[in-house]
């Protein structure tokens, strides 16, 4: 039987759930109902999948105002879906560039990272005593930030075990890199407030989650931990310029690593990256505010050697006048 673009998505969600990937089978279950309801139902072999569809149900998205993010997650697993289908041979004739003018790239326009006032307030133990009772999530964001801008997904997971010799050791469930970060005085103080909650019996930290790692019912108590957080850091942040969310002690950490001159290969190494060019990523809006403050430098260096003469407010500069040419006397 042919395997069309429907079957396809199917197996793909099946395929990552056997394998415990619950996050992106999520991520495929959902581009599969919204593919599907901008079908109508209508189903397509693979030779069907002209660019004209796929343009259409980019359209059909922002039609219903999903986000720009949203369509680019959406839109790359269908490519993703059609790049298997090439490899199990059920296109019969492979369209290059198919995907080449839709969007596939995802942009971050809000500011995720907290400057060093801001993260020194959540830091001060008297700012996090007081407030509005929201005493557990400032304590759990301070110790992503003092964790070199640990995941929630990561700390979430972090195991009784993966304490050895004043140093915590884990796998970034990312990338599956190893982490070994040296503990701090303060986040030994900090893990022992939030981990009062946990069973003795629990192999995890944290209790965040009580189910096997790796099975649905972990995934759900994760999904459900992470939204009752960044909840709970939206009430955090409303009177603050910055919008707190779990990226924020992690590009926070990058930011503030990045000001203090610390290399990026170094600031990659300890975030975990899979390249520097991920790691750059995070740091791009902030290349562009140091460029700009050197050229601030540049100008102020300027001004001290010849200070600079502005035309007084409200009033234009005056253009230079070209000189008349002197007509030469009649003959």
């Amino acid at each position: 039987m042919d395997i069309t673009v429907f079957k396809m998505m199917r197996m793909l969600v099946d395929e990552f759930k056997n394998n415990n990937q619950w996050g992106t089978a999520h991520i495929y279950q959902s581009s599969f109902k919204a593919f599907s309801t901008y079908r109508r139902g209508s189903d397509l072999s693979f030779d069907d999948l002209s660019a004209n569809v796929i343009k259409g149900f980019e359209i059909y998205l922002r039609d219903r105002k999903c986000s720009r993010n949203t369509v680019a997650t959406y839109i790359k697993v269908v490519k993703a879906t059609y790049n298997r289908a090439v490899d199990c041979g059920a296109v019969t004739s492979f369209t290059p560039r198919l995907f080449s003018h839709v969007c596939t790239t995802t942009e971050n326009r809000r500011k995720r990272a907290l400057d060093a006032k801001e993260m020194g307030l959540i830091m001060n133990e008297k700012t996090v005593q007081t407030g509005n009772g929201l005493l557990y999530e400032k304590l759990i964001f301070r110790l992503m930030f003092l964790l070199r801008g640990i995941s929630f997904v990561d700390l979430a997971y972090l195991r009784k075990d993966d304490i050895k010799a004043g140093t915590i050791s884990y796998c970034r469930r990312k990338t599956g890199r190893t982490i070994t970060v040296k503990l701090t005085t303060e986040a030994k103080t900090i893990m022992k407030k939030l981990s009062r909650n946990t069973p003795r019996y629990s192999p995890y930290i944290f209790p965040f989650i009580s189910s096997p790692e790796g099975t649905e019912a972990a995934y759900k108590e994760y999904q459900r931990a992470l939204r009752k957080f960044n909840h709970r850091l939206n009430r955090l942040s409303q009177n603050m310029p910055t919008h707190l969310s779990t990226y924020t002690a992690r590009h926070t950490w990058a930011t503030m690593a990045y000001y203090c001159e610390i290399h990026q290969g170094i600031i990659s190494e300890a975030m975990g990256h899979s390249s520097i060019a991920v790691t750059e990523t995070y740091l791009k809006p902030f290349n562009n505010d140091r460029i700009d403050e050197a050229n601030e430098r540049v100008i102020e260096y300027v001004k001290r050697a010849a200070p600079f003469h502005l035309p007084p407010k409200g009033e234009a500069p005056k253009r230079p006048t070209a000189k008349k040419k002197q007509s030469s006397p009649k003959r």
